[in-house]
């Protein structure tokens, strides 16, 4: 029971940490379009993120293989009843990926935009899949014991869209935040209107996604019955009030990190809110997956505890060393060295 609530949670956090990592990323590539006026913009703007991306996404894999190995039962009925989603989130995730290695192969202007489309696109539908997808399971999806009776459309419900519009704009002002840090001029100037503008409109969506939830999900039974969890929603308050704080203040790493608590945050008030619930059902609700009826055996859990412990700091530890690395603002001038997009 111990071993299932811990895997429950580090599964959990391997989901905010993606989050963290390549929200920017995707919130980079959703600005594409509107803050690169220019090639030496948009230059600047995959070299913001491009030395970091594919690191950032080693996490998606990681909850994924996660999802696979300490609950396999959730593995596949997750992968089987929300398949379309899931595989247009790895198809545009793909896109992106080529679009980073392939958009400086020829120079040529249609050639560049084509490659620019498809960075935009599979930065918005990863998005505002994501938060479809998981707002969803918020909500409870339809299934029984026999199976999954949706359908993509009737993912697409009001509350589906809200999520996906939370995290459309979560994700977005991570990225126009890191784009302050990352950039000087009249882009950093446009990355900070950007991020103090879309900030007014995530506030009013959050407001909104957090009614909608009191009275569309049962995520708040756990707030109700443990006050003290109140703990989490409110630091997800105060760090998104510190992104406008900061922002305001010209003091953009601390902006983005209050971005990135305010990420981590608002994942782990619905998770928490979720517990024990995996994938629960709207209509059967004793057909639900839970974090105890979908776990593999104590001791497959207790193996992979000890690998977890192992390796992840190893990861975390070069991932904090790649941003350390990469620290340094992309300038005009640093477009001129070699092994830049």
């Amino acid at each position: 029971m111990v071993l299932e609530s811990v895997w429950f949670f580090l599964w959990g956090l391997l989901w905010a940490i993606y989050f963290m990592t390549d929200g920017f990323d995707l919130g980079v590539g959703i600005l594409l379009p509107f803050l690169g006026k220019d090639e030496t913009r948009r230059r600047i703007m995959y070299n913001a993120t491009g030395p970091l991306w594919d690191g950032n996404e080693v996490w998606l894999l990681t909850a994924g293989g996660v999802t696979f190995a300490a609950f396999p039962r959730l593995y596949a009925f997750m992968f089987s009843s929300l398949y379309a989603p899931l595989m247009l989130i790895l198809f545009a995730l793909i896109v992106r990926g080529v679009a980073f290695e392939f958009r400086a192969k020829l120079d040529s202007p249609g050639w560049r935009r084509l490659w620019d489309t498809c960075m935009f696109v599979g930065s918005l539908l990863p998005a505002i899949l994501l938060g479809v997808a998981f707002a969803n399971i918020f909500r409870g999806l339809p299934f029984n014991e026999t199976g999954y009776f949706g359908t993509l459309v009737s993912l697409l419900n009001p509350y589906g869209l809200a999520g996906g519009i939370l995290f459309l704009l979560l994700f977005v002002v991570h990225g126009a935040t890191w784009l302050a840090v990352k950039s000087e001029g009249d882009l950093q100037r446009s990355a900070v209107r950007a991020a103090g503008g879309l900030w007014w409109a995530l506030l009013v969506v959050a407001v909104l996604f957090l009614g909608a939830s009191w009275f569309d999900t049962k995520l708040y039974v756990n707030y109700l019955a443990h006050p003290a969890l109140w703990l989490v929603p409110l630091l997800a308050v105060a760090a998104l009030l510190g992104v406008k704080l900061f922002v305001t203040k010209g003091r953009y790493w601390t902006a983005w990190a209050c971005s990135a608590v305010t990420i981590v945050a608002v994942t782990f008030f619905g998770l928490i809110g979720l517990f024990p619930n995996m994938f629960p059902s709207r209509t059967v609700p004793a057909a639900s997956l839970t974090a105890h009826n979908a776990a593999s055996t104590p001791k497959t859990l207790l193996i992979m505890l000890v690998v977890v412990a192992i390796f992840v700091p190893i990861v975390l530890a070069y991932q904090v060393w790649a941003y350390h690395l990469f620290r340094h603002k992309v300038t005009a001038a640093t477009l001129d060295t070699e092994d830049v997009y």
